[in-house]
């Protein structure tokens, strides 16, 4: 007599809905947010550790051109990995050192809570701006909707230190502006051109370390760097180098692939609110009641902006009452 074969239970199947491009792309936005956040945060802790901005760059664009090169060899330096020499520039120049030195040079002039508002919300305004008459994108009202929370939630979480400055903050708010301004075209350009995410990243990382790093071993030197922990340089390795350098700007380029540029550059919004709940692990910063609220307006604005939460105000409205 012959047993039939017991057959293990198989696991059950993930809904097809999970794997829409546009919940890859929802998922792959959250991740470039929360290591922004984390860069961030993190960044305040080396700062705190004795490590100036100018190291910190050091370590980011040093560690992902190391990493990203044997790809960009692999897939031909004449052709710069695909991109193209010319819009390998130009990439890097929005979103390479020269974004790092504008957008960090505005806390030489203007507080770090007018920072947190102003670039993020003109990447989104410029980024919404030019879908809409490049790409004839036009905002939803949803989206629109979730747009104006997302700010309110940022002015929240900023506080009081929006209503500080001097004769020079407009200096450091139009940095914020600019630095803002740039991540807004290279998130258009990288839909425009379709350039793929390893090849975006690779050209802008590779470029970007040969010419910051061996200016910055010319000028600065490895002083304080030499003078750090090795846990603490290990961990700005890990986060500033990989994480923010590579993994953060290959989800950012597929989610814009996938979502488009407008809604995409709702993403970088979530930076600060992210930064602020990772800054109790990382930097021992413990935030306010206030900050909390902003966090918790900032993420439900975003699910409404990009459509996961709708209010249908007018169905609503026309609902027949219940009777009794």
């Amino acid at each position: 007599m012959i047993t039939p074969a017991i057959q293990a239970p198989s696991a059950p199947a993930l809904p097809a809905a999970l794997f829409t491009p546009e919940i890859k792309g929802i998922g792959l936005g959250l991740v470039a947010a929360a290591i922004w956040g984390a860069y961030l945060a993190m960044a305040k802790a080396g700062v705190s550790a004795g490590l100036e901005p100018s190291d910190i760059a050091f370590i980011r664009y040093g560690v992902a051109g190391l990493v990203m090169l044997p790809w960009l060899l692999a897939k031909g330096v004449r052709t710069c990995g695909g991109v193209g020499w010319g819009r390998a520039v130009i990439l890097s120049l929005l979103v390479g050192p020269l974004f790092i030195l504008i957008g960090v040079g505005g806390y030489r002039f203007a507080p770090l809570a007018h920072g947190a508002v102003m670039q993020p919300a003109a990447l989104t305004i410029v980024s919404l701006l030019l879908a809409a008459t490049i790409l004839n994108d036009r905002p939803t009202i949803g989206r629109v909707l979730g747009i104006v929370g997302m700010f309110a939630g940022l002015v929240i979480i900023a506080g009081p230190g929006l209503m500080t400055g001097t004769t020079l903050t407009p200096v450091g708010d139009a940095m914020f502006i600019v630095a803002g301004s740039m991540w807004a075209v290279f998130t258009l350009l990288t839909k425009i051109w379709k350039v793929a995410p390893l090849a975006a990243t690779a050209a802008v990382s590779v470029l970007s370390a040969a010419v910051y790093v061996p200016g910055y071993l010319l000028v600065v030197g490895v002083d304080r760097l030499l003078d750090a922990t090795a846990s603490m340089l290990l961990a700005q390795v890990v986060v500033q180098g990989i994480l923010s350098g590579v993994v953060a700007v290959i989800a950012f380029t597929k989610a814009t692939a996938l979502l488009g540029a407008a809604r995409a550059a709702l993403f970088p919004a979530m930076v600060p609110a992210v930064a602020i709940v990772l800054g109790i692990p990382l930097a021992g910063e413990i935030p306010t009641a206030l900050q909390l609220v902003g966090v918790g307006v900032v993420t439900a604005a975003l699910l409404v902006a990009l459509g996961v939460v709708r209010a249908d105000l007018g169905r609503a409205l026309r609902r027949p009452a219940r009777r009794r």
